[in-house]
């Protein structure tokens, strides 16, 4: 498991070492990753946890905690280039054959869901990647274009394959979203291969429109599928919801 971690952030500079609770926000992430990382190591490889850092002082902060940091270089275009320079750095042998890559701005990401989106790959087989979805709550969550939305086909055993991931808004109807959109929540699996060969590629054109780089993988043929997150975590992109995200750990005190 890799969390990227990038300091620079338009809307919230400095975002990974944000307090909340007395910590770095990356911490708390980090934190969770352990725990689910504890539950998962019983299963074959065992279960390894890695904040992938683009700054001395994220590093720092992880190592201060406990956990294990590795400094990559800046400029990547994204998370998942971030997280494949760290895992050629710490797995050259090839030990793991499931990545997951956790975003680094959701502070209370529930445990239980990092071990339900590696279950995605190892129940089917033929899967690429594996996210997690939720429902799409209210109206302003739904015309939201910050929330990307995931259009997924029929759910079969817990398990639907996306079919597409968009910004646009999704019609909302009294008592729910009209057709299949669901909440995207920023967490991937990926098979190894599948990894290698996403960042092997250039970004597709849907891509660099939307700003979605799981859109490259759809569009080069690779197989996403998703399984359903029943409480959606809020992301930390802006000065509010660092506040919020406040609030709700000093709830939990």
């Amino acid at each position: 498991m890799i969390i990227p971690s990038r300091l620079g952030s338009h809307r919230l500079p400095g975002k990974p070492l944000a307090e909340i609770c007395g910590e770095a926000m990356i911490v708390h992430v980090w934190r969770a990753g352990a725990v689910a990382a504890e539950r998962m190591s019983g299963e074959a490889g065992g279960c390894m946890v890695v904040v992938a850092g683009d700054d001395a002082e994220i590093i720092r902060v992880i190592e201060d905690a406990g956990g294990v940091g590795v400094l990559t270089r800046e400029g990547h275009a994204s998370g998942t280039d971030r997280i494949f320079e760290a895992l050629e750095r710490i797995d050259s042998s090839r030990r793991y054959g499931i990545i997951v890559n956790l975003q680094g701005d959701m502070p209370d990401f529930p445990p239980e869901g990092l071990s339900q989106v590696v279950d995605v790959l190892v129940r089917d087989g033929s899967a690429d990647i594996a996210t997690l979805v939720g429902s799409i709550r209210n109206e302003q969550e739904a015309s939201d274009r910050h929330v990307v939305k995931a259009v997924l086909g029929e759910w079969q055993d817990g398990i639907a394959e996306a079919v597409d991931f968009t910004r646009a808004p999704a019609k909302w109807e009294e008592g729910g979203v009209s057709g299949p959109f669901y909440h995207h929540v920023g967490i991937y699996a990926y098979r190894r291969p599948s990894l290698e060969r996403f960042v092997s590629m250039e970004p597709s054109e849907r891509e660099v429109s939307e700003g979605l780089e799981q859109l490259r993988a759809l569009d080069s043929g690779m197989k996403i599928c998703a399984a359903m997150l029943e409480d959606v975590p809020v992301g930390v992109d802006t000065p509010e919801d660092l506040e919020q995200a406040r609030e709700r750990f000093l709830m939990k005190t």
